[in-house]
């Protein structure tokens, strides 16, 4: 493992570029003389809740550490009006598109054509970087976007002397399945020629998220590895869920399927634990998430209440780190959001991975095992109640992550805002010499 300061990395490219030397010279001055910061996110968002959550996360951190900076993200999500913003935090809503099992995109509302759809898409990402005239753009996890709807804006924004950053989360893909889908999508000549940083939300002796590609030198040294992004209770918030949560007399495990709409093999099974063991040592409460089949949700809403007081089940909760600071342990899918909740809340918790259509989740849980942070409950398809079972009886003398002792796995976003701060300097901040882990 090699360390890496933010103070001497910054003598090796300037940590804000001259503005004179800005192809869009005029733009630059610009952005020089103004007093505050702006940084553009873009999230591509088709369904899920994960890019959009980190990217909030991340938004929320960098303007609590500045006063004078401003966040804009860029998503697709069809709910991410249901999420609060921190002041100086917002949003632009780009038409949403849906991934269908056979790995083609659709409109997700609108009844036209997936290219036209792209197109809009395209444009309003192009011509709100035009408007908003960032600081920095960070791009989530997609090098030049989905259907490289970003490649344009990113051209755009590298000639106006923008500072453009790739985030990863700790896991892609399997790197046999990763290394020829980011072929077709020419994601390696982006990353050579137009990214200037890559930021992993990880720690390498978990994962490293490019493993199996060919990284030439040159990308390999625009990436550092940040740690996991920490999760906090919001303040202030008015929680009518959290307020139920608050009134059991009882502990209970938290189930949580992420946004839902492949998780009701894993609520099915907890139920049937449930419904065929008296003896569990806890109540559960049942998430299932906004993007689960109303039908599904029907049931399975149905099913808990006959269970009476043993199990609860609700769609949607905006603020999933509320319900899990407050849980006995968690059984969850292992998305990125919700590890990094079981980390930041110290929560024993037993991981069942979805394997389709990407193995990320498998990889995460795996790798969290074998260090000792979780326990990883394969879905085998056959999903036997008596391994649930035992699953959640064991989960009461389970060890915390806190347990397994790994400098730097939840340093992520202040992190973030070290490497944030090396473009975009503050006056008033003196330059500090922290590592972060390559």
């Amino acid at each position: 493992m090699t360390l890496l300061f933010v103070a001497e990395r910054g003598a090796e490219r300037p940590a804000r570029r001259s503005p004179m030397a800005d192809i869009g010279g005029r733009n630059g001055v610009r952005r020089a003389l103004r007093t505050d910061r702006r940084v553009l996110i873009y999230s591509h968002d088709t369904m899920g809740l994960g890019h959009l959550r980190r990217c909030r996360a991340i938004a929320h951190a960098l303007v609590e550490a500045d006063k004078d900076l401003s966040v804009l993200i860029l998503s697709g999500s069809p709910i991410i009006g249901s999420f609060d913003f921190k002041a100086r935090v917002d949003f632009v809503r780009i038409p949403g598109v849906i991934k269908l099992r056979n790995g083609e995109y659709t409109s997700l509302n609108l009844h036209i054509d997936i290219a036209q759809t792209l197109a809009i898409r395209a444009s309003i990402i192009r011509h709100t970087a035009e408007a908003f005239d960032p600081d920095m753009f960070l791009v989530d996890k997609e090098p030049l976007g989905l259907r490289g709807e970003v490649a344009e804006t990113l051209h755009f924004l590298k000639r106006r002397g923008v500072p453009l950053v790739l985030g990863l989360r700790d896991v892609m893909d399997d790197p046999a399945l990763l290394e020829p889908e980011w072929r077709r999508k020419k994601a390696l000549p982006a990353l050579r020629e137009l990214y200037d940083d890559i930021w992993v939300y990880g720690l390498p002796q978990i994962c490293d998220p490019l493993e199996g590609l060919a990284i030439p030198q040159t990308v390999r040294k625009k990436i550092s590895y940040t740690g996991y992004l920490k999760r906090m209770i919001p303040i202030g918030n008015p929680r009518s869920t959290v307020e139920l949560a608050e009134a059991r007399e009882q502990p209970y495990v938290l189930v949580t399927t992420g946004g839902g709409g492949d998780g009701d093999a894993l609520i099915d099974w907890v139920l049937r634990a449930y419904e065929s063991e008296e003896n569990l040592p806890h109540r559960a409460l049942l998430v299932l998430g906004p993007f689960m089949q109303q039908e599904k949700q029907s049931e399975f809403i149905e099913r808990a209440a006959r269970l009476g007081h043993k199990v609860e089940a609700i769609t949607f909760d905006a603020h999933l780190e509320q319900l899990i600071a407050r849980a006995s342990g968690v059984v969850a899918m292992g998305g990125y959001n919700t590890f990094c909740e079981i980390l930041s809340f110290d929560k024993p918790a037993v991981i069942v991975p979805r394997i389709a259509p990407r193995l990320e989740q498998f990889i995460r849980a795996e790798r969290a095992e074998n260090v000792g942070l979780v326990r990883m409950l394969p879905d085998d398809g056959v999903r036997d109640t008596g391994k649930m079972i035992e699953a959640l009886k064991a989960l009461a003398d389970q060890n915390p992550p806190s347990a397994a002792v790994i400098p730097g796995l939840l340093d992520g976003l202040e992190n973030v805002g070290r490497l944030i701060a090396r473009w975009l300097p503050r006056a008033d901040a003196p330059v500090k010499k922290r590592a972060l882990t390559r």
